[in-house]
Formats: C-alpha cells, sequence, structure tokens
C-alpha cells in the first residue's frame, strides 16, 4: 500500500526519506512487508504522502459518553506484518496520547525488527507471552507484568521470536505535536 501511494506520488525511496527523517533501507523493508512499522513513522509516512493516517486503518470512533467498549475497538493490521493494533482511544483529534493494545504474532525474523528513534515517549506493558525488546544497543527480555517506559528518541524497537502470541498494552505520545523527527533510522 506504501508502494503504491510513493509511486503514485511520482517519489523515489530516497525522496521519501528526505521526507520523512526514515531511512531508505528501513522504507524499502516496510514496503515490502520484511519489517515492523511503528505507529509514529506510519504517521510520518501519510504526512509525506499526503493521505491521513486512516487511510492505512479504519480511525476510532468517537464516543460522547467517553467510553471505548470494548466490542467497539477497531483494529488495523499493516500489511505482512505480525503486528495487530487495537486502538483503546475513544476520540482521534486533539489528544496526546495513543494507547493501544498490541498482539505480536509468532514468527518473526531478529533481522526483521530494527530499532529506530523518533520524538516521544512510550510505555509498553507486557501482559501476555515473551517479548525480546531492543534499546539502544541491549537486548531486554520482558515478561508478563514486566514494563518499560523510555524516551522514543533511542533506537528501540521489539520483537516475537517465540511461539505464542506476545500481548502488550502501549501508551505513546504522537509522535507529530508539531515537531519533526529527531534522528533517522539507522540503514541496514
Amino acid at each position: 500500500m506504501i508502494r503504491e501511494l510513493r509511486n503514485r506520488r511520482g517519489l523515489t525511496l530516497k525522496e521519501l526519506s528526505a521526507k520523512t527523517s526514515l531511512s531508505v533501507g528501513y522504507l524499502s523493508q516496510t514496503e515490502r512487508g520484511i519489517t515492523s512499522i511503528g505507529i509514529t513513522s506510519l504517521k510520518a509516512i501519510s504526512e509525506a504522502l499526503a493521505v491521513d493516517l486512516s487511510h492505512f486503518f479504519v480511525p476510532p470512533k468517537t464516543h460522547v459518553s467517553g467510553i471505548l467498549r470494548s466490542y467497539e475497538r477497531e483494529l488495523f493490521r499493516i500489511d505482512r506484518t505480525n503486528y495487530i493494533y487495537f486502538s483503546l482511544a475513544n476520540s482521534v483529534e486533539d489528544r496526546q496520547l495513543d494507547p493501544m493494545l498490541v498482539e505480536i504474532l509468532p514468527g518473526q525474523m531478529r533481522e526483521e525488527v530494527v530499532p529506530y528513534p523518533h520524538a516521544g515517549e512510550e510505555f509498553v506493558y507486557v501482559l501476555e507471552g515473551v517479548l525480546t525488546v531492543f534499546i539502544g544497543d541491549k537486548e531486554y527480555t520482558a515478561y508478563p507484568g514486566d514494563s518499560l517506559h523510555i524516551s522514543s528518541t533511542i533506537p528501540h524497537n521489539c520483537g516475537n521470536f517465540g511461539t505464542h502470541v506476545v500481548r502488550l498494552l502501549t501508551v505513546n505520545t504522537p509522535r507529530f505535536l508539531g515537531q519533526r523527527a529527531c534522528a533517522t533510522v539507522s540503514e541496514e
């Protein structure tokens, strides 16, 4: 889907990289479905391609009561990735936090998980499964009940290299609140 939009806009990977502050290698891997993409990177791509983020998934509905019922949650999955996202927000406008339930399906390969930095903060709470977390040049294993809270400017990513689904509660500050990413993804 990203490749189709990029080609329709007449952009090369290098031009899209310049517009998003994401590396050519990371964008290429994302387009081919061999690496996962975080919501913040997807937001950068949507802005560079002049489409609303909702183009890639159905945004959650606004609820007058402020309560989003579990059966009303919208899910989205980025083509050919192991990540399934469930938005826990009841409104897409003017919020400072992006709460999500994330399921990472088993079967990922280590080379698919590329740490990358971006603006903002991230909080992750492991609900189920064994999560491998990369922060900077270190690798950690997180189990149910473990949590992490990091500045997103540190290169980071996580993956599921096990045989069971990993379920996470994540809360992120959106990447683009009037600011650009402060670093680019490392080339592989």
